[in-house]
């Protein structure tokens, strides 16, 4: 699904759902609460957030993999729980056999980086992945599960567009009580411009960092082309604009349901359309996850990774937990 444009802001709709919203938000804070941790033989890294949609998590764990490793935490896995695929594990993602469809377009694209476990239960995804020779586990999007304890909890929040209108789901774009959410955060981590001055309204002893999501430098090659671009993201616009970023001339863009699993007919029209505008038609690496490989060969991607602000304030604050974690 697109987050619906009341979630931006206060509404006659919002409030009208946001006792549901309300309900929906204090089970989700009694199952955190509540919950039974079990710890991992390794170091636990978990990214999360506390909104509906992109905010840039999946780079983050991304990026996190190879900081690990320098740090000496050889083969780091990731685990998550394969949205939008059929496998519910635990299972290690194989990039030659499994589709979007067994275990989402997310594991895919980490799986293309090193060892990743599909698992409902995380924990049993974790305890796979020691025993395959992982030293620590990342976690994408685990900031509400509450089985598998955590040395380092991240929360990234998008700069653009915050909390939304502060309300939980189906009121807002809340998962649960941004108090809830927040007691739980070892740090934050605000990505991109921070237009709703976050940072000013989160408690003062939560670490906060600061990223953009960065186009890689292959990009160039999309320099003054014409370009028929497609996403299927929880804010495509996001996408579109990294496209006029690196200098692209976008001639028509295209936006489908996050995760959504593409048909022939979907792409057969964008690839005709590019074919008659002399255009390259263009989409996400997550987006790619999710094409058929003779399609994949016929469309080009844009690469999206992090820049931090301060990197050294991020390799400290991983080695503090870490080395803690492991003493």
């Amino acid at each position: 699904m697109r987050p619906p444009k009341f979630w931006t802001n206060d509404s006659v709709l919002g409030r009208a759902l946001d006792p549901i919203g309300r309900l929906y938000g204090a089970i989700s804070s009694w199952r955190t609460s509540n919950g039974t941790y079990v710890q991992a033989p390794v170091p636990v890294i978990s990214v999360g957030n506390l909104t509906v949609g992109g905010a840039g998590k999946t780079p983050v764990v991304r990026d996190l993999r190879p900081r690990l490793t320098d740090l000496g935490f050889c083969r780091p896995a990731v685990v998550l729980r394969g949205y939008g695929g059929r496998l519910k594990g635990p299972v290690k993602v194989d990039t030659l056999t499994h589709r979007a469809l067994d275990v989402g377009d997310e594991a895919l694209l980490h799986a293309r980086d090193g060892m990743t476990w599909v698992a409902a239960k995380r924990i049993d995804g974790a305890y796979q992945a020691t025993e395959a020779g992982a030293k620590a586990i990342v976690l994408d999007d685990a900031h509400q599960h509450n089985s598998l304890a955590k040395d380092l909890s991240l929360v990234v929040i998008d700069g653009e567009t915050g909390f939304g209108n502060h309300r939980i789901v189906p009121a807002g774009p809340l998962r649960e009580s941004i108090r809830s959410g927040l007691a739980r955060a070892d740090a934050i981590i605000i990505m991109g411009n921070d237009r709703t001055d976050i940072a000013q309204r989160l408690p003062a002893d939560i670490p906060i960092l600061h990223a953009t999501l960065a186009p890689s430098p292959d990009a160039a090659f999309l320099h003054q082309r014409k370009v028929v671009a497609f996403a299927g993201l929880g804010r495509p616009e996001k996408f579109f604009q990294s496209l006029s970023d690196v200098g692209a001339h976008l001639l028509a863009t295209h936006t489908f349901d996050d995760h959504h699993l593409y048909q022939p007919a979907d792409i057969q029209s964008i690839l005709d359309e590019a074919f008659a505008l002399e255009a390259l038609p263009v989409t996400t690496e997550k987006d790619a996850m999710r094409l058929t490989p003779d399609q994949r060969q016929q469309v080009n991607v844009l690469r999206i990774g992090v820049a931090w602000k301060d990197t050294a304030a991020l390799d400290a604050l991983l080695k503090g937990t870490l080395t803690q974690s492991t003493a």
